[in-house]
């Protein structure tokens, strides 16, 4: 067969934990309830960890946890050196951080630079303050147009739909928020907002926290004099376009001078610390941007989540990626999942699979469970057989499906209201895990409460269901999780087999990879089977939608 290698996931240190890390993904309201009031918290996911270690994964990324609250899920901080009582206090982090550790489990908390809560108290100081104050230079007001400032400064429009600029009751002035009105944009011209965001970054370290996700890591610079743009922009999507992300509030050159700031701050602490970036950029090279030698050392692979159900396609973004990010010497990060998308599992059972709706509701079209999972499964063993770093969002490892016919009484997306329910939002991929299929609320917690309802469905993906069931999407994780680390796949190098249309070949470390996307069998190349998404009948075929490591 033709051969054809691609640079390898770290030309460097290939010992650096981060170039090869499993990251997962815990969503602290939804993960696990310690306290039975419905709502996750840091003692629950404590609780957990061993599941984590056992699951083999390298780290957690944790949602926020911070003060807040809470019009959308945490991402409007009103204090960033604070646990939430809801969640917790700080000694249930640190207490929670040094069992991880003893673990082995490194922890990644979520930075939220772009913008505050209307109660943090940088906010409150400046709506209280007349226009011009200094108070209000830390975020982006402006006078309004029309003849008495009564028009919004410019057209911008906000991610969660409507416009982008709000007032405070009684308040000449208008305020920028490319997301909820609760969230008002800082100003990252402003030297304060530049400190006091390296003082939280150290709080954290000194805290021993091992890295940062970095929310909204392309938003922070807004275009000089702010002018007009008629796009119009979408949570995770980069591509050119009606839905394009490379407006004046986007991708601006002076996110970079931030990032090497932080750079150095993370390298003045040992043990490798680590930044990842959500960046909605496109092209890929434009992403890459963030991953060079003194800015982040990862960025998540929003083209890869996007990516529909074909051989083709995987093997273009796969390649493409690679490249782009070996320019820069950096590893790629792939990402099939997370709380702002649709969850794969469901979404590969679509009529167009990979596509990515916002949000399902009973009224929309109700994805092929059975089909999305074996989907799912088989997705799981291309991307963690691939070079560079993985993560994994909570549920994944259990094959859990969307709640696709959550009522509108209970969602609580300020994207479903904001846009009156045209856009479905993100609460179907938040529910409670389901942890034991018996329990009340399925062990999310000790109570019954729940803060989002649980399908009934729910049932027969628990953890107690799959524990010890070889066929299990839970043991298929644990399985291929525990290979690549044997592997050591991370660190590998991708050769590109020849195969027929629909089926994705490739080998890395010494395993031969085949994903069949086609709805029919296909022929196997000889050798030992090491880890397969469905079972195998025979060593010769590989069954539709199905995926097989062989050594």
């Amino acid at each position: 067969m033709t051969q054809t290698n691609l640079a390898r996931s770290a030309p460097q240190d290939e010992t650096t934990w981060w170039r090869h890390a499993v990251i997962y993904q815990v969503y602290p309201r939804s993960f696990a309830d310690n306290d039975g009031d419905g709502i996750g918290d840091l003692p629950g996911i404590a609780s957990r960890l061993p599941y984590l270690a056992k699951l083999g994964v390298d780290a957690i990324w944790l949602s926020p946890f911070y003060r807040s609250p809470q019009h959308d899920g945490g991402y409007d901080v009103s204090d960033y050196r604070d646990v939430d009582p809801l969640f917790g206090t700080l000694a249930d982090f640190d207490r929670m951080l040094a069992e991880a550790h003893r673990l082995g489990l490194r922890i990644i908390v979520d930075l939220v630079p772009n913008h505050t809560s209307t109660e943090h108290a940088w906010f409150r100081e400046a709506v209280a303050t007349l226009p011009g104050s200094a108070a209000r230079q830390r975020y982006i007001f402006r006078d309004g147009k029309g003849k008495d400032g009564e028009l919004p400064p410019n057209n911008w429009q906000s991610i969660f739909g409507g416009n982008a600029w709000s007032r405070a009751p009684g308040d000449s002035q208008w305020y920028l928020h490319l997301f909820d009105r609760s969230q008002p944009d800082l100003n990252w011209d402003h030297p304060e907002v530049r400190s006091d965001f390296e003082d939280v970054l150290r709080f954290w370290l000194d805290r021993g926290v091992d890295g940062f996700r970095v929310d909204v890591a392309h938003g922070l610079i807004k275009a000089e004099g702010l002018p007009d743009w008629a796009g119009q922009t979408s949570m995770v999507e980069g591509e050119e376009g009606a839905h394009s992300n490379n407006g004046p509030m986007w991708d601006q050159e002076g996110v970079h001078d931030v990032y090497r700031r932080w750079r150095q701050v993370l390298d003045e602490y040992d043990n490798d610390r680590m930044m990842v970036a959500e960046a909605w950029v496109h092209p890929p090279q434009r992403l890459a941007r963030y991953v060079r030698a003194d800015e982040m050392q990862q960025a998540f692979n929003f083209d890869y989540l996007l990516t529909h159900w074909d051989a083709q396609a995987f093997r273009d973004v796969v390649t493409r990626s690679l490249a782009v990010s070996a320019e820069v010497g950096a590893p790629t990060t792939w990402v099939m999942s997370n709380h702002d998308t649709v969850r794969h599992t469901s979404r590969y059972g679509l009529s167009v699979p990979g596509a990515r709706p916002k949000g399902i509701d009973a009224a929309g079209e109700q994805p092929n469970e059975a089909l999305g999972l074996r989907r799912a499964r088989a997705a799981a063993l291309l991307t963690l057989a691939l070079p560079g770093s993985a993560y994994i969002y909570q549920g994944e490892e259990l094959g859990l499906p969307e709640h696709t016919t959550l009522a509108a009484e209970h969602r609580q997306d300020p994207a479903f209201f904001r846009t009156s329910g045209e856009e479905i939002g993100r609460d179907g991929c938040r529910v409670p895990l389901p942890w034991q299929s018996a329990a009340p609320a399925f062990g999310f917690g000790p109570g019954t409460a729940t803060w989002l309802p649980q399908p009934v469905s729910f049932a027969r993906y628990a953890v107690d269901r799959q524990e010890g069931d070889a066929g299990s999407t839970l043991e298929l994780y644990r399985a291929a999780l525990r290979l690549r680390r044997q592997r050591d796949l991370g660190n590998g190098e991708l050769v590109w087999r020849d195969a027929e249309p629909g089926v994705v070949a490739f080998a890395n470390g010494g395993v031969h990879v085949v994903v069949n996307t086609n709805d029919h069998p296909v022929a196997l190349p000889g050798g030992e089977v090491l880890v397969s998404s469905v079972p195998l009948d025979s060593g010769h075929m590989l069954p539709a939608n199905s995926a097989v490591w062989l050594g």
